[in-house]
């Protein structure tokens, strides 16, 4: 059984969603503002499909962070 990263707490949800390549991304910090597929290597899936889990108690997204800027370069060819 899965648990949180932040609070250990074992009430974790997952999500899968199917965008057919209609999916948004913006990220001001770096100036990114993406519409297509669900960009690989930035933590929310990839292709097709956002996934994620998510802590029901603390609200944390649960995953490999930090993502580094290469991994959003080569997502987003910047």
């Amino acid at each position: 059984m899965a648990q949180c990263k932040t609070c250990s707490s074992n009430r974790i949800a997952d999500v899968c969603a199917k965008c057919s390549d209609l999916c948004g991304y913006s990220c001001d910090a770096q100036g990114i503002d993406y519409d297509g597929y669900v960009p690989d290597d930035v933590g929310i899936g990839g292709g097709d499909y956002i996934e994620l889990e998510y802590c029901l108690d603390c609200g944390q997204i649960q995953g490999e962070f930090p993502i580094h800027s290469d991994a959003i370069e080569r997502a987003f060819g910047g």
